[in-house]
């Protein structure tokens, strides 16, 4: 057993991964400043900083408090396996035990701490090898790649075009419900009737049957363009 695996078992509480998942969702071209995290995770910067130095530390991030901070690559591996857990689980729970699509985020972050590797990987078996989870996030292989689509807001899209949903903003409970719904599921195919100038609603087409949604919806349903 390497000296990372003894640290993944044996120190790596659920405080130390949701820092590492959030940094991950967070860090693009640029390191990730204290107060984007300390926004992300709704906690003090002051506690941030604490957590910083601590995955500094054990060599799961490279911090600076005036630069930032990223993931060394021995943190975005832990990352990618705590993501590719959560997003199995919402997956089996979507699919399996029929939980809604507004139910599964809050239920596989409580689980996807305490499973194990092994877990996963039956999960991931039993489901057929899934490419993403419900809400059209992709999942992180075993190998730790992850595929990301060709996709843009629908609020992007024009008036006219057919799309395909592939992935809706998750972090809002209420509207996961709302888009469930409306039958706006990532893999549905939509047409794009037209769109109200200065951000005003959006009428959509789905099975000849005419939808209306806000642009602020919209822009949180990302689509890939189709030939119509």
């Amino acid at each position: 057993m390497t000296s990372e695996d003894n640290l993944t078992k044996t120190v790596l509480t659920q405080s130390v991964q949701d820092y590492l998942k959030a940094i991950f969702k967070l860090q693009t071209d640029d390191a990730v400043s204290t107060t984007e995290i300390s926004k992300e995770m709704d906690v003090s910067g002051a506690s941030v900083t604490g957590m910083l130095k601590r995955l500094s530390s054990m060599g799961l991030v490279d911090y600076n408090s005036y630069k930032g901070v990223r993931l060394t690559d021995f943190g975005t591996k832990i990352a990618l396996e705590i993501i590719r857990h959560h997003r199995l689980l919402e997956l089996y729970l979507k699919e399996k035990l029929g939980y809604s699509l507004d139910k599964v985020h809050e239920e596989a972050c409580r689980l996807e701490h305490v499973i194990s590797r092994e877990f996963a990987d039956k999960i991931n078996e039993l489901l057929g090898d899934p490419k993403f989870d419900p809400h059209g996030h992709p999942i992180p292989a075993k190998d730790g790649s992850i595929q990301f689509p060709n996709e843009i807001p629908l609020a992007n899209a024009e008036g006219g075009q057919s799309v395909i949903i592939r992935r809706l903003f998750d972090d809002d409970t209420k509207l996961l419900g709302y888009l469930e719904e409306l039958g706006l599921l990532p893999g549905v195919k939509i047409k794009l009737i037209s769109k109200a100038p200065f951000s005003g609603p959006i009428t959509l087409r789905l099975k000849d049957v005419d939808k209306l949604i806000g642009y602020e919806v919209a822009s949180k349903i990302y689509v890939e363009l189709v030939k119509n």
